[in-house]
């Protein structure tokens, strides 16, 4: 199986990408009913699949991603607070999701789709020559799986922009992001989030999604390279 990435043609050149780490992925293939109905399973759910990622927001997609290939729902996916920089244990990471199914071969099929999607499609950014290297995560999903779609309120299948920034880079470069393009925002993270960033879905035509995270992605560099653009007073205060 070719794993190598696969950069999209909309990123702006000069971003240098940060790869997740998968730092534990487990099956539990009859899980105990108390358990299972604690996280959430239904009846039905006679597996489990259990990961931690050191970045939760490509977790989030990829877990989106298995909902596709897979007959298996994701019952739990929660960021930790502070970030992986913070977390709990050397497996931690930001992030523990788990996918739920039937039988264990169906979550397994699940899990090999959202770790092909973390090393293939999935992975904040940083500049590479801004001094201010922030990391970021502008991301597109041309269909939707179930769980996604269900968070954003649109219909399966339907494009999305994944937009996350840290705070101020993450409320100017949406602001950029929704002027671009002709989407609609249809959910709205206030930062602080759980790791302390910011950012939004946004759905329209595939182009136009696109458009809007390209957008999203210069804003943020500009961003970095000029934080104090405007700590300055106006031309029409100067004597």
């Amino acid at each position: 199986m070719d794993l190598s990435r696969i950069e999209p043609a909309w990123l702006p050149d000069g971003l240098q990408p940060i790869l997740p780490n998968l730092l534990s992925c487990r099956l539990i293939p009859n899980v105990d009913p108390a358990l299972a109905s604690k996280l959430g399973a239904t009846d039905r759910h006679v597996s489990l699949g259990l990961v931690t990622v050191d970045q939760d927001d490509s977790t989030y997609a990829a877990l989106d991603h298995a909902t596709k290939f897979a007959d298996v729902e994701v019952i739990y996916a929660r960021s930790f607070y502070a970030g992986s920089g913070n977390a709990s244990g050397p497996l931690s990471g930001e992030i523990l999701g788990i996918l739920a199914g039937p039988d264990p071969d169906e979550v397994a099929e699940g899990l090999a789709a959202l770790r092909e999607y973390l090393l293939r499609s999935a992975c904040f950014y940083r500049p590479a020559k801004a001094a201010n290297a922030v990391s970021f995560f502008p991301h597109v999903i041309p269909e939707t799986g179930h769980y996604l779609s269900r968070l954003a309120g649109i219909e399966r299948g339907e494009p999305l922009a994944y937009l996350i920034a840290p705070p101020v880079e993450a409320m100017v470069a949406l602001d950029a992001a929704l002027k671009a393009a002709d989407v609609r925002l249809c959910q709205f993270f206030g930062p602080p989030t759980e790791t302390n960033f910011g950012g939004a879905y946004l759905t329209g035509r595939l182009a136009e999604v696109e458009a809007a995270a390209a957008a999203f992605a210069a804003a943020v560099v500009d961003v970095a390279e000029r934080p104090l653009q405007a700590a300055r007073r106006p031309d029409r205060l100067r004597n």
